[in-house]
């Protein structure tokens, strides 16, 4: 299957101002993300899991290692091409929103093509569009302290689809929601993976990790764990019972 994302001997290591050593934050991670996963990544504070988003979200450089996107190698580029490619090949969502106040919905959906010098007309309709799949369609005038904290998620997920990207990322994106609202974000993430979106997120919550289809789990700048999550065993489960219907259908009508 097609990699996305794939990190070879990732270090990352902050210095003190007289080059020492301060901390290895990453201490060679090798991860591969294949497209269409769903992934929780977790890890206690220290663990070395905001490093590797930020590695991941291209926000932040690698010491060592190669970082392959979308079959790029990212590690090494100028800060203006990577800022480029993050652009265009990653969305992300935040716990904290972060739309803009003073611009409506669908505006806060276009400020990414903005940026990218798409016509006004096509990032409209993409706008649009996009809020359309997170079932804001009737809301496009609005601005974002006109909705509820589980609208403007969904208008900072619209904002995070729009360009396209090849990974979402999305850090604690259900952290600052009451649980019935983080149960509907929940929902709508899975109902874009099954739409075959790759998918990222950090969370400290096992039972949303357990939704997900692989967990990777970080412990002192290294993976301590890489493995299924409750929704690929659900989802084998259900294949196998699937299976198990038909080969008795099968022998019922012979």
């Amino acid at each position: 299957m097609e990699k996305v994302a794939e990190l070879q001997g990732i270090r990352k290591v902050y210095f003190k101002p007289d080059g020492s050593v301060l901390v290895e934050a990453l201490r060679g991670i090798d991860i591969s993300v294949v497209a269409g996963e769903y992934i929780a990544i977790m890890g206690a504070s220290g663990s070395g899991k905001s490093t590797l988003m930020n590695v991941l979200g291209c926000l932040d450089r690698p010491t060592e290692g190669a970082y392959l996107l979308d079959g790029r190698d990212v590690a090494q580029m100028p800060d203006d091409e990577l800022s480029r490619v993050r652009g265009r090949k990653i969305g992300f969502v935040f716990q904290a929103f972060n739309l803009i106040s003073e611009l409506t919905i669908v505006e806060n959906v276009e400020v990414p093509l903005f940026y990218q010098g798409v016509p006004r007309h096509i990032r409209r309709q993409r706008a649009i569009d996009c809020l359309g799949l997170v079932g804001l369609a009737d809301r496009l005038g609005h601005r974002p302290k006109e909705l509820s904290g589980g609208q403007q998620q969904r208008v900072a997920i619209a904002r995070a689809l729009v360009t396209d990207p090849a990974v979402i990322m999305a850090d604690e994106p259900t952290g600052n929601l009451d649980s019935t609202t983080g149960e509907a974000i929940l929902e709508l993430f899975e109902s874009l993976h099954e739409r075959g979106m790759t998918i990222l997120m950090v969370t400290h919550d096992p039972a949303i990790a357990e939704r997900c289809e692989r967990i990777i789990r970080l412990r002192d700048g290294l993976v301590e764990f890489d493995g299924p999550g409750g929704r690929a065993r659900f989802d084998a489960q259900r294949r196998e019972s699937s299976g198990r219907r038909a080969d008795a259908t099968e022998a019922s009508s012979r």
